[in-house]
């Protein structure tokens, strides 16, 4: 490892609190190709331990401060190909730690449309500002000079002229200072005010009414409102601006300037307000409103990570059948029976909605849920599902049905249904039938079908469509590849579309694996990985951990023991004679374990829980779906009703719970708990079943306020 490598890791482990030896073994594994979720689970002794999170904050690290050096080498040979590389100047770039103080050390030198200063440059009055700076030239002897100048050059026409290109070039100087802009920026956003003004003559007015005279703090507007801010005036119903305290700014750079003691101050003052005016204070601005902005869509992409996260380990509904409808008026309810094991037994289509088709579509509903003996109706949460939830409500006690429903969210159905993945997966199926099946399955195993949609489509974030693309496609794509991977997968029933999440694996090599169960048949154990065209060692030693083979050759190929340590289970095993129940017991010999057996720590746990819990599926400690029998209305309801529901997506200000209603009541962060909550996410998940009390009604707009506080309390 070079000098310049170990200082980088250093800085990297001292600015996220960890040891050098965790961050340098953790980057030597990525270096190495290793994926997150595979150093996380089985290679824990080569970082001390890391989790998932940390060790992508140590890979984003050190990926921006690699881009900082290789930014920076440039940036010293553009400089000092220009003959301007000063020792102070090289020591502040190599100082520097961000892309953002590199581009504004080098901000100065980059090549640019000509400036104010610039001209006054070629007329060749850097001398006198020069002079002025430096004190040579007082207030009173300045227009003297300057006369002098008049006539020197085609543009210098009459002393006005010659006094304002020197102040453009003591201005430039002012604004090019790095430690001036620095404390002009701390005065920014300490004293920043960020308003708004509604164009009442935009269509989007309405929306926006909330900000028609708007005022707050920069350092206290919350991320929502930033985003919020950002789009209204972009479709141009919102004119924003930013407000700081200029006069405090002028005194304070002043100061930094020791102006007061200048023998040119009156001249040296003008100029600093114009510095500030014209070129610190646009700059500062546009800074201010971009922090804002990229700090709002990391607390956008954050939050949408969580929610995500929440949302695809929903624990699955085993070994129930369900009948699913994707309800809708005109084109009808569509129906699909689903083994417990999601094969497609029967799909229909039934008019529910229509007064003189109900008699028969409800008969035809009753002997599907009667002959399938269906379990669970999955009803899905769209156009017409308050409409079927009511249908089926009724009928359910109408014939003393043992089955409930379960209102399901169908974000993304419509584009599952219409995609290649859908059509490659049931290809003799029309599209609306696709959906249908999705809304099903998608209480089966919540994981396994929503990965087959891109989760921007999934209905759990936060002004996505305003967040930038690629970042918002990075940051999910992540999340579903951690969410496989702490669940891990059958490798004999895994979809291609969930096989390509799996540590190691690709789309290709993923379809390789389901063309090779397709006509080999099932996999008999994990080494048969090694068969299938594509996948070599790395990929199989990445990825088989996260593949379980039930009922193989090798009993451990369904538990999460690496093969690599194969031979170190089996001789656990041995010591307790088989019993894997009494491995529990080797907790309180585990130092000499390890001594005995010529393993690491966190091996010896990891094998251990393991074997302790070998068909574990994570998601069992979670809340299972909300089974209801019966609707809901707004008439029932009055204040201090208490209720149950579902959590159906968090942000900023609250929670939106599912409580059988035509639309999600809103649960206020401040009606969450009795102690202070930084964020809703302190107290809930998307997907779990709380218990609430009803807090407002609006009849008028259909809205309903929630409390998560007992009326007693």
């Amino acid at each position: 490892m070079t000098v310049e490598q170990d200082v980088l890791l250093q800085r990297v482990a001292s600015g996220l609190n960890l040891s050098a030896r965790q961050v340098t073994g953790a980057v030597r594994l990525l270096d190495d190709g290793n994926t997150i979720p595979f150093i996380t689970r089985y290679r824990q002794e080569a970082t001390g331990g890391l989790n998932e999170t940390q060790l992508r904050d140590v890979q984003q690290r050190v990926t921006q401060l690699r881009e900082v050096e290789l930014e920076r080498g440039k940036i010293l040979a553009q400089i000092s190909g220009q003959g301007k590389l000063t020792p102070e100047l090289q020591r502040a770039i190599e100082s520097a730690d961000s892309m953002k103080r590199l581009e504004e050390l080098y901000a100065p030198y980059r090549s640019k449309r000509k400036t104010r200063a610039d001209e006054a440059r070629e007329m060749g009055l850097q001398p006198v500002a020069t002079a002025v700076w430096t004190g040579r030239i007082s207030d009173q002897k300045l227009a003297a000079v300057c006369e002098a100048c008049i006539g020197k050059h085609p543009g210098l026409t009459s002393l006005d002229v010659v006094l304002k290109r020197v102040q453009d070039l003591i201005a430039a100087q002012i604004a090019e200072d790095v430690s001036l802009r620095d404390l002009a920026r701390q005065m920014a956003s300490r004293t920043g005010q960020l308003a708004t003004k509604l164009n009442p003559k935009s269509e989007d007015a309405g929306t926006f009414q909330d900000y028609s005279q708007f005022e707050q703090a920069v350092s206290r507007i919350p991320p929502h409102r930033v985003l919020a801010i950002d789009r209204g005036e972009s479709r141009e119903a919102l004119k924003v601006s930013f407000k700081w305290d200029l006069d405090q700014a002028k005194t304070r750079l002043g100061n930094a300037l020791s102006l007061s003691r200048h023998a040119a101050r009156q001249f040296l003052e003008e100029s600093l307000a114009e510095a500030i005016k014209r070129l610190i204070g646009p700059s500062i601005e546009r800074e201010v409103r971009r922090d804002l902005t990229e700090q709002a869509h990391r607390h956008a992409l954050e939050n949408f990570g969580r929610n995500l996260r929440q949302l695809l380990l929903q624990p699955p509904l085993l070994g129930q059948t369900v009948l699913a409808i994707d309800p809708g008026f005109r084109t009808g309810c569509k129906l699909a029976v689903l083994s417990d094991a999601g094969t497609v037994l029967h799909h229909d289509v039934v008019y529910l909605t229509d007064p003189k088709a109900r008699e028969g579509a409800e008969a035809k509903l009753l002997s599907l849920i009667q002959k399938y003996q269906a379990d669970v109706l999955a009803i899905g949460n769209g156009t017409a599902s308050r409409e079927t939830q009511e249908l089926v409500s009724e009928m359910l006690a109408r014939h003393s049905l043992g089955c409930r429903y379960v209102v399901v969210n169908e974000a993304g159905a419509s584009i599952y249904s219409a995609s290649e993945v859908g059509r490659d997966e049931f290809p003799d199926f029309e599209a609306t039938v696709r959906g249908t099946i999705s809304i099903g399955r998608r209480l089966q195993d919540p994981l396994s079908e929503l990965v087959k949609i891109e989760p921007q489509h999934l209905g759990v974030g936060m002004y996505q469509h305003d967040l930038p693309e690629k970042e918002l496609a990075a940051s999910l794509t992540e999340v579903v590849e951690s969410c496989v991977n702490h669940v891990g997968v059958e490798l004999n029933l895994a979809s291609a579309e969930l096989l390509k999440h799996v540590s190691g694996l690709n789309k290709t090599t993923a379809k390789a694996i389901v063309r090779w169960r397709e006509k080999q048949g099932a996999f008999q154990s994990r080494d048969e990985l090694l068969n299938v065209p594509g996948i070599g060692q790395k990929t199989y030693v990445q990825a088989v951990g996260f593949l379980r083979v039930r009922d193989g050759k090798e009993p451990l190929d369904a538990t999460w023991v690496h093969p690599e340590s194969y031979p170190l289970a089996k001789r656990l095993l041995k010591t307790v004679a088989g019993q894997a129940s009494q491995l529990a017991d080797l907790d309180k010999k585990k130092e000499t374990l390890t001594t005995e057996l010529n393993c690491d720590s966190y091996t010896l746990n990891q094998v251990i829980s393991a074997l302790l819990k070998p068909g574990r599926d994570p998601r069992e400690d979670l809340s299972p779906p909300l089974l209801r029998d019966r609707i809901l209305t707004l008439d029932e309801l009055k204040v201090g009703t208490e209720l149950s529901g579902v959590v159906t997506n968090i942000v900023d200000f609250g929670a939106f719970v599912d409580v059988g209603l035509k639309n999600d009541g809103l649960v206020h962060i401040s009606r969450m708990a009795d102690r202070f909550l930084s964020s809703p996410h302190d107290a809930v998940s998307v997907g779990q079943t709380v218990r609430v009390w009803v807090d407002s009604v609006d009849t008028a707009r259909s809205r309903v306020g929630l409390t998560m506080k007992p009326p007693e309390s």
